[in-house]
């Protein structure tokens, strides 16, 4: 009576959303064993970029750490654009391409691919690809079954961006209730969230980072100083200089904030939601200090988690170069001289050169998510 095993049973247990991918691209290859490679790409609708996100083959991912403007990817462009499935049962169709996914994808010796685009309630989030060594495998047949495996893998993705949109809102919200904000525009968090991409990326190869981890920095880091909702109004909004007793309520922040991630995590139900240590790593330590000098608990050098060494180097240096009503706004070399006095002090050098050599990028996020009238 119970002997059948149901092999997709781990999706209901507290995996990780890059472990579930796997766990399905397992069971698919059952039934279709030339399934070599399974990956998402997610969309980012400020930036009109399409991002590597998650894949399931192992060292086999040729795009790792890569991303390009949607428009300029004119056949996945096409793809959405019809909102409808593609199927390419010989790739030599994009042989003579030269945009660099597709000299990747035949650089890796991939034979056909049927891509999907995805949506949640209507919003398009990004695409979903199954690859092939083997040409024309992709048959009807396969098809109607692989439609089953994307629409699984689609709530997958969508249900663990939505738990990130959910505690934004939820933050928000309680931020207007107890009329507690941080005077930091939405624009700083825009520009703060895309530098700690831009420093992720640049790490990558070095501290072996997944682009799952990357992009899960970018969606976190919004939420680093959600403590200072807790942070009473004459202290948080002061245009002076703190005295000693409302500096150390202000350092309260990062272990409030800390508590009210669990907080939320536990009355929303998604104690089990993946890269959550990310999230609270980020919240409780991007005031830490390499030397030992930051709060609130003293960490040093490798004992601070990297997600909140790079988060703490993106958020100085756009408060650096942003309006606040005590200060004018510092230009990007100045900004950048400031960083490399702190690094291998109170910030990493290893974070600090990831962004000050990539400045080029940094402008650009600047130019389109420029500071708004109030600073």
């Amino acid at each position: 009576m119970f002997s059948h095993k149901d092999n997709l049973q781990q999706l209901s247990q507290s995996n990780s959303l890059k472990e579930k991918l796997i766990l399905t691209h397992q069971n698919i290859q059952r039934t279709f064993p030339f399934i070599a490679r399974i990956s998402v790409t997610i969309y980012d609708p400020e930036t009109k970029v399409l991002k590597t996100f998650l894949h399931s083959s192992g060292g086999d991912n040729p795009l790792e750490h890569y991303q390009a403007i949607l428009s300029d990817a004119h056949s996945l462009k096409e793809v959405l654009d019809k909102a409808a499935p593609r199927v390419v049962n010989n790739l030599n169709t994009f042989k003579n391409s030269t945009k660099t996914h597709a000299k990747r994808l035949d650089r890796q010796g991939y034979a056909a691919s049927y891509t999907t685009p995805l949506f949640d309630k209507g919003d398009f989030f990004g695409f979903l690809f199954f690859n092939a060594y083997e040409p024309n495998v992709f048959t009807e047949s396969v098809l109607n079954n692989l439609d089953v495996y994307a629409h699984l893998i689609s709530f997958m993705v969508a249900s663990d961006i939505n738990i990130v949109k959910m505690m934004n809102a939820a933050i928000k919200t309680t931020g207007d209730i107890v009329h507690a904000r941080d005077p930091e525009t939405g624009g700083h968090l825009d520009r703060m969230s895309r530098y700690s991409r831009i420093i992720a990326t640049a790490l990558a190869n070095k501290y072996k980072l997944n682009d799952d981890y990357i992009e899960h920095i970018f969606m976190f880091s919004p939420l680093h100083d959600i403590g200072k909702i807790t942070i009473p109004d004459g202290i948080l909004l002061k245009p002076n200089k703190l005295d000693k007793d409302e500096m150390e309520i202000m350092r309260t922040h990062p272990q409030k904030g800390r508590e009210m991630i669990d907080t939320l995590m536990k009355n929303f139900g998604i104690n089990t939601s993946e890269n959550v240590s990310i999230l609270k790593n980020i919240a409780e330590f991007h005031h830490e200090a390499i030397n030992g000098s930051g709060y609130p608990s003293g960490k040093k050098e490798g004992d601070i988690p990297l997600e909140a060494r790079i988060v703490a180097v993106a958020d100085i240096f756009d408060a650096l170069t942003s309006k606040r009503p005590y200060k004018e706004a510092w230009s990007n070399e100045r900004a950048i001289e400031k960083l490399l006095q702190y690094a291998g002090e109170t910030l990493d050098k290893d974070c600090v050169l990831a962004l000050t050599e990539n400045i080029d990028a940094v402008t650009a996020i600047q130019q389109q998510f420029k500071e708004d009238q109030v600073g």
